[in-house]
């Protein structure tokens, strides 16, 4: 129980702190959670996508 104390005073001790931290927190896992399916998804279809296999369809001029 001590050692909730000095988390309870740095972030929830009053509303704007605690709605700054939920705020920052639920941004922060939203970009790693996008990044991390994105990098889930380009490896589950690698050779599959438009990025991997434009080389054989366009033409540089």
């Amino acid at each position: 129980m001590a050692a909730a104390r000095p988390l309870y005073n740095a972030i929830f001790r009053t509303n704007w702190q605690m709605l700054g931290f939920v705020f920052t927190g639920a941004f922060a896992f939203e970009m790693l959670f996008d990044t991390g399916m994105n990098k889930l998804w380009d490896n589950l279809n690698r050779g599959r996508q438009w990025k991997d296999i434009r080389h054989r369809y366009v033409q540089e001029e």
